[in-house]
């Protein structure tokens, strides 16, 4: 067991991209010592680096332009929007620049650029620094959307994003993984496995709640922040012998399914669970991937959990009660199993 937190595994992921090329740059708002951003992953970076780790007005349009300019001209750079919920305000340079140019230019530029931004509710900060909006830039030809896990090494995709990866990447970090540790080595009843993906760097994350030989009852398709109940969920359902494979992937942006989909050919049972609001999201395109890969073949129940669709209140009790949670991840699993 390893006391390594999510913040200090990414905040070592950035200081190794640092440390090995120096044509990374690092850039946002409020990321220099001594406060180190606003959720403290760019802690002390500028202390070592500082012509490399720069401060921005408030202006995301402008921090992203920068990135693309900067990318296109052979730097690495790594930018961080503060709150996922102001992407929108850079969905220009990100959708119609970022994403397009490789295409446009036949391949012969790349854009290599990483935008970090932390997605998410659970603190109480309303509706315009809470949400989970990473569905809506899904599905962009030449933008890859990837959303570490607590049961992943996010440090080191945070690596493979920076200098492995030709294609502009946007980086979500869900805010309530940040203080938890890093569980890329399991629990007592959890069981945590890598399956690699073709095609992609970051292999998808996979944890069981059953011992070695059970025969699963049901797969559970979910990523990023979501794994934060489906920790507890796993373990409720442990205690019940109700058996859970459940798949994390961390590239959204690659709809690869065949471990997955060999897995629901065990089960007969798939329930994807998003903290985004339900309706046009990654659940939604996955059960339809998935559903027309295998439902000709197999009768196959399948299930998706959203959180609710509405604004997202301050008021902590009001948004708990919206958001997914671990309750909801085990009656969704009972109901499909009844």
């Amino acid at each position: 067991m390893t006391d390594l937190t999510v913040v200090k595994d990414l905040n070592g992921g950035l200081r190794g991209c640092l440390e090995e090329d120096p044509t990374v740059y690092l850039w946002g708002e409020d990321i220099l010592s001594p406060y180190g951003g606003a959720f403290k992953v760019t802690k002390g970076l500028s202390d070592q680096f500082p012509d490399r780790v720069l401060t921005t007005p408030i202006s995301e349009a402008s921090i992203v332009g920068m990135g693309v300019g900067a990318a296109l001209r052979g730097l690495k750079p790594v930018v961080e929007i503060m709150f996922g919920d102001f992407l929108c305000l850079a969905a220009d340079q990100l959708v119609n620049h970022a994403a397009k140019f490789a295409g446009m230019y036949n391949g012969q530029v790349r854009v290599p650029l990483v935008v970090r931004t932390p997605m998410g509710g659970g603190r109480g900060y309303g509706p315009t620094h809470s949400q989970s909006l990473e569905k809506h830039v899904l599905g962009v030809p030449g933008l890859r959307v990837v959303a570490p896990s607590h049961f992943s090494a996010s440090g080191e995709l945070l690596k493979r994003a920076v200098l492995e990866d030709p294609m502009p990447v946007v980086f979500v970090e869900h805010k309530l993984l940040y203080p938890m540790t890093v569980r890329t080595a399991g629990t007592e009843r959890l069981s945590v496995s890598l399956v690699e993906v073709p095609g992609t760097v970051y292999p998808t994350t996979r944890v069981t709640n059953y011992p070695p030989g059970a025969r699963p009852d049901v797969t559970l398709l979910s990523y990023g922040g979501t794994a934060r109940p489906l920790e507890s969920a796993l373990e409720h359902l442990h205690a019940e012998e109700i058996w859970v494979d459940t798949y994390l992937p961390v590239d959204l942006s690659r709809l690869s399914f065949e471990a997955i989909e060999q897995s629901c050919r065990a089960t007969g049972r798939l329930l994807i669970v998003e903290e985004g609001a339900g309706g046009f999201g990654y659940g939604a395109g996955a059960a339809a991937s998935i559903a027309q890969n295998l439902c000709g073949n197999i009768t196959l129940q399948i299930r998706t959990l959203t959180s609710a669709e509405s604004v997202i209140p301050c008021e902590k009790g009001m948004e708990s009660d919206m958001l997914v949670s671990t309750t909801d991840i085990v009656d969704h699993v009972l109901n499909l199993l009844s």
